[in-house]
C-alpha cells in the first residue's frame, strides 16, 4: 500500500507543479560582441542572416525555406519545414523594428506542435566598439506545455539554445 502512495506522489508532483506554473514565460540571454552597435544591428535586421548563427536553423542542413517580403523590413516572413521533429515547421515574421535598438518577431509553430511566441533582439552600446545583444523568447503556454516545461526544464533548454546561438553570432561577427 505504501508503494501505491509513493507512486501517486511521484505522479502528482509534476501534475501539480505544472498547474502552478505561470501561463506566460519569458527567456532571455545576452552576450557582448566586439563590434559597433550599428554594425551588429544592421546584420541582425536581415532575418536570412540567422542561417549563420541560429542553432535551430542550423540543426537541419536539408531545411526547406521560403521567404516573402523584403528582408530587414516589417512584414518579412521566413518559413521553414523540416523532417526533423526538433526543427519542425513554422514561420517567423518581423513585426517591429526600432532602428538601431530592437527587432521584434512573431514565431508561428505548426509542427510538431502548434503555438505562437514572440522573440526580440535588442542591441545596446557598451562602448563604441562593444555591443550587448540580448535575445528574448516569450509566449503563452497551455497546461500541456506547462507540464512539458516542468518535466524537461524547457526554460533552461531554450536558454542554452539561445546562448549557443548568441555565441555563434559573436563568432561570425568578430571574424
Amino acid at each position: 500500500m505504501i508503494f501505491v502512495y509513493i507512486i501517486a506522489i511521484i505522479i502528482a508532483i509534476p501534475l501539480i507543479g505544472a498547474a502552478l506554473l505561470s501561463k506566460q514565460f519569458t527567456i532571455e540571454e545576452s552576450i557582448t560582441i566586439n563590434k559597433p552597435k550599428q554594425d551588429i544591428f544592421d546584420y541582425l535586421k536581415i532575418l536570412k542572416h540567422s542561417e549563420n548563427f541560429n542553432k535551430w536553423v542550423m540543426t537541419d542542413p536539408n531545411l526547406k525555406k521560403n521567404f516573402s517580403g523584403t528582408d530587414g523590413t516589417v512584414g518579412f516572413v521566413y518559413s521553414w519545414e523540416s523532417e526533423m521533429k526538433n526543427v519542425g515547421q513554422g514561420e517567423q515574421e518581423i513585426i517591429g523594428i526600432t532602428e538601431g535598438e530592437r527587432i521584434d518577431y512573431q514565431i508561428r509553430f505548426i509542427k510538431p506542435f502548434e503555438g505562437v511566441s514572440t522573440s526580440s533582439l535588442f542591441t545596446s552600446a557598451v562602448t563604441d566598439q562593444q555591443t550587448k545583444v540580448a535575445w528574448t523568447f516569450s509566449g503563452d503556454r497551455n497546461y500541456f506545455m506547462c507540464l512539458f516545461h516542468f518535466l524537461f526544464n524547457l526554460k533552461k533548454m531554450l536558454g542554452k539554445d539561445l546562448q549557443t546561438s548568441l555565441v555563434n553570432l559573436k563568432n561570425v561577427l568578430e571574424k
